[in-house]
């Protein structure tokens, strides 16, 4: 904690947040160190989270952050200065001075802001597993269905992709039973149900191309301050398992695409992942531990994660280990339960002697915290009561023409509001299969026929001349070639060609998968 006066609010190496006997500066050096924020309803836990995006904004670190109740998206436009703002300014001892920030806005449904969209092989078995939450055995299937697609570098861009692939797996159940360990048709029949679910919570308009460059949350504006992404959340948040994995995914990607820059100056981006608690809740061991990884090892990537939860007792120990700066609101004490609540939350902050924590939680009011931020030495500092500062940009939703007005002004204007349609994994099967009908009426013959007779002998995928293959046979068709490749040499190295030229241009290289499954291209 440092004593310096504030007049006209941050320093170039620090974030002033709040002052009541001492102020709270927030080091932009240790921002990567991630944080958390937490209270009760009400008490001002978005307006904290607003004056961090700010101070963030303009220092030139671009922000992304969940609008949950569109409260937040007044950051775009010019803060007004009424009295109670004015007040509060002059309390912390801060000239206030009305701004606004540069704002993309995004929403999964296009609605609120540009689209969102990621690919169904971008996302990965896992988090499509906690998305639509599978159980062990039909995760398991679900990985098949990729693995069978990763090897045969056919990309799953959208939902009619992952349904053809689960078609093949559920036809051919007892065959790749033998090679990828136990298929059931049942489980396959449960995912595709699921899958019905998701599309109609909006996993059809969030799964599918352009997807999302992350580059364009990492924007600087004219004058060098960091842009402020906003997603549009209420209506995800219908769907809460839906909002969590996306954020999460998000997440993922940043970990897996920034290259490692060990502690910078200052973050090249701040993410705000606002009711934390959902991605923790019911979630398996497994995934919890993969959270614990990314978490810890995405600071030095120059991410700082803020969680935004009511109680820090909602992160689990391992994760909330990783938090070092710190804005806690009040707390509620009815009951016994809350009270433990509270003493929880009292012991995650380094003691201040002259205050009893437990009890301060109780008593802070609306738009008052305790903060504890790491020092330069990277070790918290003591809690302190503070007054939060007020927002420079409006406190308060933007109105529908204003938001309109942003949208139509954003530097990602055009480039993801018209869904496109890429050949995939669903097109190119379907094309094989006409030209198979083609080929068969020909009555071409040679090698790959002979092969083909094979192919129907092992897989039964036979067929009069002239009839159409299934998708799953023709996949069943490909998954046999590749694996006669090591037997056939040179004849089935050229289908192995045709298959990656045919792929290739949208694959580009070998099919890898980061720590929470999602795709790695390298």
């Amino acid at each position: 904690m440092a004593t310096t006066e504030p007049r006209t609010g941050d320093t170039g190496e620090s974030l002033f947040i709040g002052r009541e006997e001492e102020s709270a500066w927030l080091t932009l050096a240790l921002a990567n160190r991630h944080g958390l924020v937490t209270g009760a309803t009400g008490t001002g836990k978005t307006v904290s989270l607003q004056v961090m995006a700010e101070g963030f904004a303009r220092a030139g670190v671009p922000v992304f952050a969940a609008d949950i109740k569109g409260d937040l998206s007044g950051i775009a436009e010019v803060g007004e200065p009424k009295d109670f703002i004015l007040k509060r300014a002059r309390e912390v001892g801060l000239t206030f001075q009305p701004d606004q920030f540069s704002t993309i806005f995004w929403d999964v449904f296009g609605e609120e802001g540009h689209p969102v969209r990621a690919t169904v092989s971008e996302m990965g078995p896992l988090l499509l597993s906690r998305m639509m939450d599978l159980n062990d055995v039909q995760e398991g299937v679900l990985n098949i269905a990729f693995r069978v697609a990763d090897e045969q570098q056919l990309l799953l861009l959208d939902m009619k992709d992952l349904k053809s692939m689960l078609s093949f797996v559920g036809e051919h159940a007892a065959e790749l039973t033998t090679q990828y360990g136990n298929v059931s048709k049942q489980s396959v029949g449960s995912i595709l149900r699921q899958l019905l679910v998701l599309e109609t919570q909006g996993g059809d308009r969030f799964f599918g191309e352009p997807a999302l460059d992350l580059k364009d949350f990492m924007r600087t504006d004219r004058e060098g301050r960091g842009i402020i992404n906003i997603l549009a959340a209420d209506r995800l948040m219908q769907s809460p398992r839906l909002y969590a994995t996306f954020l999460l995914w998000m997440l993922s990607e940043l970990f897996e695409q920034l290259p490692e820059v060990g502690d910078p100056p200052k973050p090249k981006l701040v993410f705000f992942f606002d009711e934390a608690h959902l991605l923790f809740n019911d979630a398996p061991k497994a995934l919890l531990e993969k959270i614990e990884q990314v978490v810890r090892l995405i600071r030095s990537k120059g991410v700082g994660v803020y969680f935004v939860t009511q109680n820090p007792v909602d992160v689990p120990d391992r994760v909330l280990a990783q938090l070092g700066n710190r804005v806690q609101h009040a707390l509620r004490a009815f009951t016994p339960r809350d009270q433990r609540a509270v003493a929880a939350a009292a012991e995650t902050f380094r003691p201040n002697p002259k205050l009893n924590t437990a009890q301060v939680i109780t008593e802070l009011g609306t738009g008052e915290a305790l903060v504890s931020f790491l020092e330069k030495k990277g070790t918290p500092s003591v809690v302190e009561r503070v007054l939060i500062r007020p927002p420079s940009a409006r406190i308060g939703p933007v109105t529908p023409d204003e938001r309109k007005a942003v949208i139509a002004g954003s530097p990602v204007k055009g480039k993801y509001d018209t869904a496109i349609d890429s050949e995939s994994a669903y097109e190119i099967l379907q094309k094989r299969v006409n030209e198979t009908a083609v080929t068969s009426e020909a009555g071409e013959g040679g090698v790959l026929d002979q092969l083909g007779s094979i192919v129907g002998t092992i897989f039964g995928t036979n067929t009069p001349r002239g009839k159409r293959l299934s998708t799953g046979q023709v996949i069943a068709r490909d998954v046999t070639r590749s694996v006669t490749n090591k037997v056939l040499g040179g004849v089935m190295a050229n289908i192995g060609k045709t298959l990656g030229g045919s792929v290739g241009g949208s694959v580009g290289r070998a099919i890898v998968r980061g720590a929470l499954g999602s795709l790695l291209r390298r």
